[in-house]
Parts: structure tokens; C-alpha cells; sequence
């Protein structure tokens, strides 16, 4: 049984027409524990619907923060407009909003399959709002003094669609100032239509996200190992991915063959190095 609870939104920030940062305060107060990489269900009365809609989104900020949840959520249009996200974007702050608590199996693995700890370097991509459990991520192990080797690679159709680039790009220049050894993390995006006027100044990495994982013509290294300084492999590397299907197949197509394995196709001994949440 859905247990709804009351809470409202408490901050709003519209990045673009259809996608948006909410934050989301519990009308008690409280937040309950959750993991990063959780996901939190809201819902709102639709009054086309003459019903309660509900829908799941994964939560951006980390659990350390106890104020509010974050959302990063984007405007569903085509092929038919959302039920829930037509009426969020036109919902203002100090409106209404219920919440179911959260849950989710999209969380960090801190240990092997034999229980032993996964030090191995954590690869996070990220399509569009895709990104939105990895900034979770990114905060957690932050605050935790994490010495994992962390890369978030995010990939948008558009430059002003590059959420939370500024808070990303700060926690990267936190790790050069400080040095690897006390906070390993690295950030780099994807522009996939860098053709468009709008993204005349985008000088990075150009094409969908997953072609991070692939080498140029004439290299033997891709774009990500370039980055990291090695191969990657299962034992040095584990990969976590969110976001349309398409994102999450463009990946796999390359990891898999590499000797790569997810969760829901584990060795015989239990162990993986792929864990992906896909949406659409």
C-alpha cells in the first residue's frame, strides 16, 4: 500500500523551458535515511486526472543532507506530455506536494562479491537527468572522506543542459588542489550535437556520452582511459550507468565485449562490474 506523506516544494530553479532542479521539504521535517542512488516518488493531484499521479525520480542530493530532498527533473513533451511533469513545471515554490519514502536498489557496492572492499575505480555515466544519482553519489563519498578514484561523465544534447556542471567541476578542482590521495574525482561531458549554433563554444568532448569509452581513430586508448591513465578493466574498474535505454545499450555494446558483466548477469562466483538503472 502507497503510504503518501506531505511535503512541499520549497525551491525551484528552471534551467531551461523543460528542465528544472526542485528541492523538496518533508512538512514534518524530517528526512528519512536513505542511499545514494535511491529514488523518491512524488505525486500531486492532476485535475484532468481527477486522481493522484504519482512518479519516481532518483534524488541528486546525498543522504547527509537532512533539509530537503533535490530533484533533477525534466519536462516529459513528446511523444505525449507527462501527466506529473506538465503539472510540476507549472507549480511554483511553497506549493503542495506528497512523497512516498524512499527506495531504490541503485546504490554504491562497497564490497566484492566475496566481502571483501571495492576499491576499484567507480566510472559514473550519466545521460541527461541520468546524472541526477551520480551528483548523490558524488556528494556521499565527499562527505564520507572517500578515497575512491571517482569519474562522472555526463552527456546532454546541449551546453545549458549540463546540470550541477558547476558543482561537479568544483569537487574536481577540490582533488587537483588537495591531491588524489585525499579526494580522487574527475568530471567531463559530452556535447551530442555540437554542430548546433547554440553550442558554438563547446570545445569538449563532442558525440553521445558512451563515446568516452571508445578510442578515436588512430589511438589504442579511449577518451576515458586517456583520462584515468590505463586501461580499464573489470579489476581495476567498475561502472555504473543511468538514463534512456539508448544510453545505457551504447554503453554496454562496448564494455560487454571488453569482459565486462552487470548484475543481472553475474560469473558464477557471484561477481560483476556493471550496475545500470535505464528509464524510457
Amino acid at each position: 500500500m502507497v503510504v503518501d506523506n506531505k511535503g512541499k516544494i520549497t525551491y525551484l530553479q528552471v534551467i531551461k523551458e523543460d528542465l528544472a532542479v526542485f528541492k523538496i521539504t518533508p512538512e514534518n521535517g524530517q528526512i528519512p535515511d536513505f542511499k545514494a542512488g535511491q529514488f523518491l516518488t512524488i505525486g500531486t493531484n492532476v485535475p484532468s486526472e481527477g486522481k493522484i499521479i504519482r512518479r519516481a525520480y532518483s534524488i541528486a542530493s546525498p543522504p547527509e543532507q537532512k533539509k530537503y530532498w533535490e530533484l533533477y527533473i525534466r519536462w516529459v513533451k513528446k511523444p505525449v506530455p507527462g501527466r506529473l511533469t506538465t503539472q510540476l513545471f507549472n507549480m511554483k515554490e511553497g506549493d503542495d506536494i506528497l512523497w512516498v519514502k524512499p527506495t531504490g536498489i541503485f546504490t554504491i557496492n562497497e564490497k566484492m562479491h566475496d566481502g571483501s572492499p571495492d576499491n576499484r575505480r567507480m566510472v559514473l555515466i550519466g545521460g541527461g537527468t541520468g546524472l541526477a544519482p551520480f551528483v548523490s553519489y558524488s556528494g556521499h563519498l565527499h562527505a564520507t572522506g572517500s578515497k575512491r578514484e571517482i569519474v562522472v561523465l555526463h552527456g546532454a544534447s546541449y551546453v545549458d543542459e549540463l546540470g550541477y556542471r558547476d558543482y561537479l567541476s568544483t569537487l574536481e578542482e577540490e582533488s587537483l588542489d588537495k591531491g588524489k590521495d585525499k579526494w580522487n574525482f574527475r568530471y567531463r561531458a559530452s556535447i551530442s550535437r555540437p554542430q548546433e549554433w547554440f553550442n558554438r563554444t563547446w570545445n569538449g568532448q563532442k558525440g553521445r556520452v558512451e563515446s568516452f569509452l571508445r578510442p578515436k581513430a588512430g589511438k589504442d586508448l579511449s577518451p576515458l582511459e586517456e583520462l584515468v591513465g590505463e586501461k580499464v578493466t573489470p579489476e581495476n574498474t567498475s561502472f555504473y550507468i543511468c538514463g534512456w535505454q539508448g544510453t545505457v545499450d551504447g554503453a554496454l555494446d562496448y564494455l560487454i565485449p571488453k569482459g565486462f558483466v552487470t548484475e543481472r548477469n553475474k560469473r558464477k562466483d557471484g561477481s560483476y562490474d556493471i550496475k545500470f538503472e535505464s528509464y524510457g
